[in-house]
This record gives structure tokens, sequence and C-alpha cells, in this order.
């Protein structure tokens, strides 16, 4: 994999509740451990998650083809087609539903998270989002094509984990500023939950176009 499909995916990756909860917890009593908790935790998730992924493309790619990429009427290109189109569905309800959106109950747990709570949100909430799940799958099935190997995916491993230690760097660099700042973002976030749920969908358009 390139820079050009690492970042986006890496970014992707955060874009919602993944960097909702990176910055609660940047606003927290102790920013700092739980900070470092969480980003170690979602790190581990996703290297193995994306190790999952890999087996899983490396076992279907013995038994199922996805054809020429640029066939329009292979598998692979049909189920692309088909990922898009939920996408723009899944984009389309959450703006029609804005007035009542709000985001996961769970986020708001978070300002009394400790270490070991932040260390088990980051491991977790890579395997409850879906998008997350997609990106995996994606740069599994990149690997498995390429004949690349798990090393090939540390680097995106590596940006994921520096995205989602994004708040608490900004912390770190700018303390009075980013104390500032922080919490006015975690509520502009937190009520326009379907807007940055639908940037997510657009990105991943994207990418699967791409």
């Amino acid at each position: 994999m390139n820079n050009s499909e690492i970042i986006p995916l890496a970014v992707t990756m955060l874009v919602g509740p993944g960097i909702m909860a990176a910055i609660i917890l940047v606003t927290t009593e102790k920013p700092l451990p739980v900070s470092l908790a969480y980003v170690l935790g979602f790190t581990i998730s996703t290297a193995l998650g994306v190790s999952v992924a890999t087996g899983l493309a490396a076992l279907l790619g013995n038994s199922v083809s996805l054809g020429d990429p640029s066939d329009s009427g292979s598998a692979g290109t049909i189920i692309q087609i088909g990922l898009v189109a939920l996408l723009i569905a899944a984009s389309v309800k959450q703006y029609l539903g804005r007035e009542t959106a709000e985001p996961p109950k769970w986020l708001g747990t978070l300002m009394e998270a400790d270490p070991r709570k932040a260390l088990r949100m980051g491991l977790l909430i890579v395997v409850i989002m879906p998008s997350d799940i997609l990106i995996m799958l994606t740069v599994g099935a990149n690997l498995e094509q390429s004949g690349s190997s798990l090393v090939d995916a540390i680097p995106f491993v590596a940006a994921t984990a520096l995205v989602a230690a994004l708040p608490l760097l900004a912390y770190l660099l700018f303390r009075r500023r980013a104390q500032r700042a922080m919490p006015q973002l975690r509520d502009w976030m937190s009520t326009h939950s379907w807007l940055v749920n639908i940037i997510v969908f657009c990105i991943f358009i994207v990418l699967i176009l791409a």
C-alpha cells in the first residue's frame, strides 16, 4: 500500500466515534494516562483486525475470484457498487434523521474513564464500528492481492495510531489552547454526529471508487 491509500484509510478509521472518544478523553481530569491507554488499545485492535482480515482474504482468495477490476461485470465490481449504494443510503438516512440524531450513549461515560476503561474502549471501538471493519477488510484484501506480508501493514497501523493520538498531541503541544478548544470541539461533534457520519461515508465512497 502506498501513502495515497494509507492516509485516507487511517483518517477514515478515526473520523466519527473513534476521534470523538479521543477528544473526550483529553478533556478528562487525567488526560495523559487515559489517552495513552486508548491509543494503545486502538493500535492493538487495528493490528489484530488487519491480521484477521488478511487471513480471511487469503482463504477467500483460494475459492472466490473477484475478477478483473476493469471488468464492470466482475464480482469485485458488483461488490463495490453494492457497498457504494449502501453508503449512499446510510448518508441519506443520517441527513433525514439529523434533527433527532445523537452520538452513541457510551461516549458520555468516557468522562469518568480510568486507564483500564480507556484501554478496553480502544480495543472494542474498532470491532463495533462497521466502517472500521470494512476498512480493515479492504487493507487485508489489498495485502493479499499484492502478495504483501503483514509487515507491509505496519505503516497503516502506525498511521491510525498517529491519528488516534492527535488530540493528545494537541493537548501536549498547546496545553492552554487545547484545554479551551477541545471541550468546544467535543460539544460540536456531539451535536453534529450526523454530519460526522456522513463525512465518514463520503470518504469511504471516494476510496472505493478510486
